[in-house]
């Protein structure tokens, strides 16, 4: 595992994924990709595997509804029956119409709030954390790719160079 990176900059989104595709083509290995925006087609070409969060928003969403149900049927039916608007309290079959609002209300609630947690927790974005943006035109209008030196640095900035980076640096990895 080597010590250093080559930051090239690039100064156009289609440059820098043909770059990118480029790169990939030589077999060397993009260690992350710093965009002002999203990049549509970049997560493929540099091979990033699909999310799985729609699955844990599903599970979650689930996870909600069940909460949901035990919660409505626990405090409307078993512990505080109450004859509301003339809705029978007898059992929770004969309220589920007047429940499929705050059911699916809890729903959404479960999946969108842990999606955010597991997101963040995924991503090791905690708070107070510090940026690692190791570039800050990257915000702005540039675009910089990472890229592990293995003793292959005049290799690199020469493919690097001719993919149309505007800027290539050899830096210590952080």
């Amino acid at each position: 595992m080597s010590s250093k990176v080559i930051h090239a900059l690039y100064d156009d989104d289609d440059v820098l994924l043909n770059a990118v595709k480029e790169v990939r083509a030589a077999n060397h290995h993009i260690e992350e990709v710093y965009t002002p925006f999203p990049v549509h087609g970049l997560d493929k070409a540099m091979g990033v595997a699909p999310t799985r969060l729609a699955i844990m928003a599903f599970l979650y969403g689930i996870t909600g509804l069940g909460f949901a149900i035990w919660f409505l049927n626990y405090i409307m039916i078993v512990d505080w029956p109450q004859n509301i608007g003339g809705k029978p309290s007898g059992s929770f079959l004969e309220n589920v119409p007047a429940f499929i609002p705050v059911m699916f209300e809890m729903t959404v609630f479960f999946a969108a709030h842990l999606m955010v947690i597991t997101f963040y927790m995924r991503s090791k974005i905690w708070p107070f954390r510090k940026a690692e943006n190791p570039d800050p035109r990257t915000t702005d209008d540039k675009f910089l790719m990472e890229i592990e030196v293995d003793g292959n640095e005049d290799e690199m900035t020469s493919l690097l160079e001719s993919t149309g980076a505007i800027e290539i640096k050899v830096k210590e990895k952080h």
